[in-house]
């Protein structure tokens, strides 16, 4: 399918059914597979032969999905796992261990810099945090000998910040390590952070890519293009022989193009079994079959709702790319052309009480922790999320107490505006 463009590649790509084969890719729902001899199965285990033995490891649905995600991205393998957050982990750890180090964006999902900065602390792995935007002199200062990859998102949620990805992928090369990036608000639809220089992508395939709200799911790619026997000395588990599976060495038996995935698999799927299931892989193929459609009405309505919020006299701001004046415009011009996403991030002048008038008066927006949905959702922090925290502790964490979140859905935009604007009108 590489020949084909992107919207072609999500109805078609990953799977091509050859003569009476089911057109729709199937559910393959089953834990093992059968195998005539002992023989046979030890090819598997000696990852000298291609198959499944059990799906804690890998699933013929799952790699199907993943094939395809891969082909969006533009890279060599993919796998699919539990959730967007057991994506990261795999992502990390596979390259990052006890004594290492990591530097990644402060403009990160919650969720994903506790992660960082507390759990994987636990495991002996610290971290330097740099602002998204930092300056390249900024970047290569935050860089240790024992560091071994950086960390960003192209579209920080809920921040909404750009992340410049050309400038850490150069500082990231030129200490010879890779970089990581999160695509999950952009999608491949309006960024493919590969071409920018990024080395391996992650998405919580929960939001855009499944869009529907019925998966929870995650995915890691490869582009294949770093090379890990150029700095050996910095990713032993790539490039030294693997005892826990016979003495492979990644890196050598199976190249810059499926090293990193297989590794992946072998060691941190075997071990922790975030394996994404193969019913929600399925629903998630059925999402990615209307990706590019979605995603543009996405951002259509994402724009036209900041657009409205900023002239509200009831706003003090409005995050989102999209508007001339925000503060990662340019950069959104750069590498999100067509469109950011249909997230909008704005705060209430009248603070924590409008907020919640605000917020008990949509009628069409629902509220939810959720995000990246066909249905309009939105999140006040203050009042769930962080509500354990007081203004003061909001303020210095850069979550006013009148932010709102609102993911904007798939609804038409008029309707969406007369929502908010009645709602406003409310406070």
């Amino acid at each position: 399918m590489s020949s084909y463009r992107i919207e072609t590649k999500c109805v078609q790509g990953g799977y091509t059914p050859a003569n009476g084969e089911p057109r729709q890719i199937p559910i393959i729902q089953s834990t093992t597979f059968k195998y005539t001899t002992s023989e046979d199965m030890g090819k598997l285990f000696d990852l000298e032969a291609n198959g499944y033995f059990y799906t804690r490891l890998a699933n013929p649905t799952n790699d199907l999905v993943a094939a395809k995600i891969a082909e969006l991205e533009g890279g060599t393998a993919a796998m699919l796992t539990s959730s967007g957050q057991a994506a990261n982990f795999f992502a990390l750890f596979n390259i990052a261990g006890c004594g290492d180090h990591i530097v990644a964006s402060s403009s990160i999902y919650g969720g994903t810099f506790n992660l960082i900065s507390v759990t994987m602390a636990k495991m002996g792995i610290e971290a330097t945090f740099v602002a998204p935007d930092c300056t390249e002199e900024e970047l290569n200062a935050a860089f240790r000998p024992n560091t071994k990859l950086v960390f960003g998102e192209t579209i920080a949620n809920p921040a909404l910040t750009v992340l410049d990805i050309e400038l850490f992928a150069k500082c990231a090369h030129a200490h010879g390590v890779p970089l990581i990036v999160d695509n999950t608000f952009a999608t491949p639809i309006n960024c493919r952070p590969f071409e920018w220089g990024a080395d391996i992508v992650t998405h919580s395939t929960t939001k855009y890519m499944d869009g529907h709200g019925v998966a929870v799911g995650g995915a890691i790619v490869d582009s294949g293009k770093f090379d890990w026997m150029a700095n050996a000395d910095k990713f032993p588990g790539l490039t030294t022989p693997d005892e826990s599976y016979h003495g492979i060495t990644y890196a050598e038996k199976f190249g810059q193009g499926g090293a990193f995935i297989t590794k992946c698999t072998a060691q941190l799927m075997r071990d922790f079994g975030a394996i994404q299931s193969p019913q929600n892989a399925f629903y998630l193929n059925m999402g990615l079959e209307s990706l590019h459609i979605r995603v543009a009405r996405h951002c259509e309505n994402g724009q036209a709702v900041a657009e409205f919020l900023a002239k509200h006299p009831k706003v003090a701001k409005v995050s989102y790319c999209g508007l001339p004046g925000d503060k990662y415009h340019e950069a959104a011009k750069k590498y999100l052309p067509k469109g950011s996403c249909g997230v909008v991030s704005f705060e209430l002048a009248g603070g924590r009480e409008a907020a919640q008038i605000f917020m008990k008066n949509l009628k069409l927006a629902a509220i939810e922790t959720h995000v990246a949905d066909a249905r309009t959702c939105c999140l006040n922090p203050a009042t769930s999320t962080h509500r354990q925290m007081t203004d003061q502790q909001l303020a210095a964490a850069g979550i006013p107490a009148g932010l709102v979140r609102m993911s904007c859905g798939l609804e038409s935009k008029e309707d969406l505006i007369a929502d908010i604007a009645q709602a406003l009108d409310a406070i």
